[in-house]
């Protein structure tokens, strides 16, 4: 096997000591856990999700994604399928004994023992005679072997044995078809089937985990996963296919199921969710050049050093600091939106090439609007072209990215953790804060001058400690879940137009600190919740009594209805994923 490329995985490299505190420890001061959650609506992963395949078109395409010299790596991947075939060969038969190079001549397979490594002996022992073979007893050689395969039977002689590099092609081989159709059952996804994307990091090492949720079955599993090259903050779900590195060309399947990341790398790496054990992501969206790579800065030199770091210096291509947010334009599709630590906010046209650098690559707009680390973006899907923001300023901002100038502002109070426009309304929306309070805007109520009071319409004190995880719920008007620090994952009644606001429910779900929360696309009253113990769960808040009473009107008027539940099922509506040390029937 030879390895072509070594890609960053596990740890936090590439990364200065202060900016590995600021984002890690503001989220937990353990080694694992989830840092976001995405869900995946029913029917549009594949049905038979295919296998990452690493072959010359492949290597083509990620060398134009890594921005390298791939010469090398094509040499060594050709000598090595040379050395494949000729060792196949020897298997074969006798016409091939001997490996050749490139060069025709006869390759050594193993390597010779230097006089180095060879052993000492002593020299009172006497030394056999290369040249002597009598004890193998080579004049009776044919007898035995007459002898020995007249009494083990067809099988005696290993010139009738025939070796196959595929197994496809061995007739002895019975069980194969049943073999793949057995994985290939293992690794379907049905069309009543949930994804559910996590942005995990479990022992220093960073990955995607993709889950399945069967809620007929109350099944969760672990699906496949895709290593990440840095910790991962934000994820963002999407169904329009990327232009991927040194085309000019998007796929010629309209849709598809990707997923876009962002980690403390500048970069945003965008991964289709149908394609297992994949090496490299499909698209990467701001990489610079060699010359323009993102080296920390530090501040001054002497014997004392300094945590804190010289700012880098934006531009207008690329991000140059951690990807905190994420948001994917439903209406205009080729569009995605970025918040970063480098105080920008940038937009993507997803139809380009994402390796060309200047003029027809990069980000197509940038937005310098606040002035520390931009925390939440989000698209108003009821009005496409404006775009919401939330910063570590203590401001969020409302505008059209075309008249960015012309936009409105408030002031919070407290750093944002999380932004949410609200679905049934156009000009609504709700920000989550560090201090644990949950804030309601009416934009047309909204001042376009910071130093002009823009209230809330109603603020919600949610949490002791920073709220983190904020969803408004697409099916059931005025139903809100958050979840915070305190370890606690709260729905919340929305009603009468933003006067009366009431607790439903509130259960600690045993993730530990609640880094995200996120309402399914399809179930009305299904919830995820991921924190800082690595684990994910599934939460039926529609099992809940108190959340029955409150939301049962609303269901009838939305046309939905809640899932019965079969009494002492001893889950309480809860489902997971059974770690190592706990039985999957072990009641909480």
């Amino acid at each position: 096997m030879v390895v072509v490329f070594a890609r960053k995985a596990g740890g936090l490299p590439n990364v200065d000591v202060s900016q590995q505190q600021n984002f890690v420890s503001s989220r937990s001061a353990m080694s694992s856990l989830i840092s976001a959650v995405s869900w995946v609506r029913r029917g549009v992963a594949v049905q038979h999700p295919t296998k990452y395949v690493l072959d010359d078109k492949e290597l083509e395409r990620v060398s134009a994604l890594e921005r390298i010299e791939v010469e090398d790596a094509k040499k060594e991947l050709e000598r090595a399928h040379k050395a494949a075939l000729a060792m196949g060969k020897r298997e074969e038969g006798d016409e091939a004994d001997d490996a050749v190079d490139e060069d025709g001549n006869e390759e050594d397979w193993v390597d010779e023992p230097s006089d180095e490594d060879a052993m000492d002996v002593d020299s009172g022992v006497k030394k056999r005679d290369p040249n002597d073979l009598s004890e193998y007893n080579l004049d009776d050689y044919d007898a035995e072997e007459d002898d020995i395969a007249t009494a083990a039977g067809p099988f005696s002689n290993i010139k009738g044995l025939t070796y196959y590099q595929n197994d496809e092609d061995d007739p002895y081989i019975t069980l194969k078809e049943d073999d793949n159709a057995a994985e290939r059952e293992e690794l379907e996804v049905l069309p009543t089937d949930n994804l559910l994307v996590v942005a995990k990091t479990e022992d220093e090492i960073s990955q995607l985990e993709v889950y399945v949720y069967e809620e007929s079955e109350d099944n969760l599993y672990v699906h496949h996963d895709l290593m990440l090259p840095n910790f991962p903050l934000c994820l963002e779900w999407l169904d329009f296919p990327p232009t991927t590195a040194g085309t000019s060309s998007s796929p010629a399947a309209p849709f598809g199921n990707y997923i876009a990341v962002g980690t403390l790398d500048p970069e945003i790496e965008i991964w289709s969710l149908d394609v297992l054990d994949a090496m490299y992501p499909t698209s990467v969206l701001g990489r610079p050049d060699e010359t323009q790579a993102h080296v920390p800065i530090p501040l001054g030199t002497g014997k004392k050093k300094r945590k804190k770091t010289k700012h880098r210096s934006s531009t207008t291509s690329h991000h140059v600091d951690a990807v905190l947010a994420l948001s994917w334009n439903k209406t205009h599709r080729t569009l995605l939106a970025s918040g970063s630590a480098d105080r920008t906010v940038k937009l993507w046209d997803l139809s380009r090439d994402p390796s060309i650098n200047g003029e027809g690559g990069g980000a197509i707009r940038s937005f310098d609007l606040h002035t520390d680390k931009v925390q939440a973006v989000r698209w108003n899907e009821k009005d496409p072209s404006v775009l919401l923001t939330g910063s570590y300023d203590r401001t969020v901002r409302t505008f059209d990215t075309r008249t960015p100038d012309s936009g409105v502002a408030a002031v919070v109070g407290s750093d944002v953790e999380a932004m949410k426009w609200d679905p049934w309304e156009d000009s609504g929306f709700y920000v989550s804060l560090e201090n644990g309070m949950v804030l309601n805007f009416d934009v047309r109520k909204m001042s376009s001058d910071l130093n002009q009071p823009s209230p809330a319409r109603f603020t919600l004190s949610a949490h002791d400690g920073a709220a983190s995880g904020l969803d408004i719920n697409p099916h059931i008007r005025g139903c809100i879940a958050t979840g915070g620090n305190d370890k606690v994952v709260k729905v919340w009644n929305v009603q009468d137009d933003q006067k009366n606001v009431s607790l439903v429910t509130s259960r600690d779900l045993g993730v530990g600190k609640v880094f995200s929360v996120a309402f399914s696309p399809d179930d009305p009253l299904t919830l995820a919740a991921a924190g800082s113990k690595a684990k994910l769960q599934i939460w039926d808040v529609g099992a809940n009594m108190g959340a029955r009473k409150a939301f049962g009107a609303k269901l009838k008027e939305a046309g939905r209805v809640l899932r019965e539940r079969e009494a002492g099922d001893g889950q309480g509506g809860v489902v997971g994923v059974a770690s190592d040390d706990e039985e999957s029937g072990d009641e909480e």
